[in-house]
C-alpha cells in the first residue's frame, strides 16, 4: 500500500512538472483575494468577527439558482455572503440557507489535514489576548506562545490558536521587528491590524509545491521547520515537528503550508467534504488567465465545478469562476479578472 501511495505521489509530481514546464514564465494565479468559510449562523458570526475582531462590513448578498449551484457543487443551494474587510485584507463568511451542511467535527485536530485558519495580525498580543479572553473565545493553544531565539526564521514571533463561534480555528500573530510584512510594524492605534496569510495541512509538501508553486505560480518565500514545546502548545499537538513553507502570489495573503513530520497520524480531508459543510474553506485566487479551468483540468487536478461556471451577475464580485481542489482536498476558488 504504501509503495502505491508513493508511486501515485511521484507520477503525479512528474504530470505536474510537464505543466510547470509549460507554463514556465508565466503565473497562473496574481492576486489572493480573500479567504472563505461556511458558517452555521450568519448573525452570530457577523457580530464575533465585528465586534470581538474589528472586521468592517464590505458587503451582504443573498444567491440561489443553477450557476451557483455548478460553481460550489451543491444542488439546491441558496446562500448568504457577508464579505468582511479588515486593513486590506478580507474574509467571507458563506451561510446555506439550504441545504444545511454537517457541523465542524467535535475532535478536529490542528494536524488534521482539513485543518485551515487565518492569521490575524495585531499590534500588541498580550492586549489582544486579554480581549480574547474577555469574549470567552475556546482556546487551541494553552495561551499566548512566543517561538523560541534558535529558531531564525520564527524566533520572536508571538501567537495563539483559538476558535470562532462555529469551530473554525484562528490565529492572533505579532512579528517581532525585523520579521514580516513592513506594514505589520508601521506605529498604529489598531489593535487587530490585517490578515497575514491562511495556513493549510498538507500530507505532503512537495505534492502541494507542485499544485501551488509549479501550477498556480505562487512563490515560495520562506520555509522553516518548527518545534519544541512552545510549537506543541500552540498547536495544541504534543510532539509536533512542523516543516512549514510560505508562499504568496505578487499581491494578498500568503498561503502556508504545515507538514507534521510528527505526529503522522492526523486524518485525511473528509472525501464528501462539501462547500455546505461548516468545516469547509475556500480560498478566492484571481487569475487573468482566460482558460484557468482547462489549465488545471488538462494537468488532471480535481475541479468541483464542472468548469468555469459564468454567474448571472456580480453579487458575488466576479462573473467568472470555479473551484479546485489542491492534493489534499483544500478548496481553491478560481476567479477572472476584469
Amino acid at each position: 500500500m504504501m509503495c502505491g501511495r508513493r508511486s501515485g505521489a511521484l507520477a503525479a509530481l512528474l504530470m505536474l512538472a510537464v505543466a510547470a514546464r509549460a507554463w514556465a514564465g508565466r503565473a497562473l494565479v496574481q492576486t489572493v483575494d480573500s479567504v472563505g468559510m461556511t458558517v452555521s449562523d450568519m448573525d452570530r458570526s457577523v457580530r464575533f468577527f465585528t465586534d470581538v475582531l474589528t472586521f468592517e462590513p464590505v458587503s451582504d448578498v443573498e444567491v440561489a439558482g443553477e450557476q451557483y449551484e455548478h460553481l460550489e457543487g451543491v444542488f439546491g443551494l441558496r446562500m448568504r455572503v457577508v464579505r468582511l474587510r479588515l486593513g486590506d485584507e478580507a474574509i467571507e463568511l458563506a451561510e446555506y440557507l439550504a441545504p444545511r451542511g454537517r457541523p465542524v467535527p467535535l475532535d478536529a485536530r490542528s494536524n488534521d489535514r482539513s485543518f485551515q485558519h487565518v492569521a490575524i495580525i495585531v499590534s500588541d498580543i498580550d492586549r489582544a489576548y486579554r480581549r480574547l479572553r474577555e469574549h470567552r473565545v475556546e482556546h487551541v493553544s494553552a495561551g499566548p506562545q512566543r517561538l523560541p531565539d534558535w529558531n531564525p526564521k520564527a524566533g520572536g514571533i508571538r501567537a495563539f490558536y483559538f476558535k470562532d463561534p462555529d469551530g473554525h480555528p484562528l490565529e492572533i500573530l505579532q512579528f517581532p521587528p525585523g520579521k514580516g510584512d513592513p506594514k505589520w510594524q508601521r506605529p498604529t492605534d489598531r489593535l487587530f491590524l490585517g490578515i497575514d496569510h491562511t495556513a493549510i495541512v498538507t500530507g505532503d509538501t512537495d505534492s502541494s509545491l507542485g499544485f501551488y508553486r509549479d501550477l498556480l505560480g505562487l512563490q515560495v518565500k520562506s520555509e522553516s521547520e518548527n518545534y519544541g514545546t512552545e510549537q506543541e502548545h500552540l498547536n495544541s499537538v504534543f510532539g509536533a515537528r512542523l516543516r512549514i513553507t510560505a508562499l504568496r502570489a505578487r499581491s494578498g495573503p500568503g498561503i502556508e503550508l504545515l507538514e507534521y513530520l510528527a505526529p503522522r497520524d492526523g486524518r485525511p480531508m473528509p472525501s464528501d467534504e462539501r462547500a455546505n459543510d461548516v468545516a469547509h474553506w475556500q480560498t478566492r485566487l484571481v487569475s487573468r488567465d482566460g482558460d484557468a479551468a482547462g489549465s488545471l483540468g488538462k494537468a488532471r487536478a480535481r475541479l468541483v465545478s464542472p468548469g468555469a461556471v459564468a454567474l448571472p451577475g456580480r453579487e458575488l464580485g466576479f462573473t467568472k469562476g470555479f473551484l479546485v481542489r489542491d492534493p489534499d482536498g483544500h478548496v481553491m476558488e478560481i476567479v477572472e479578472a476584469r
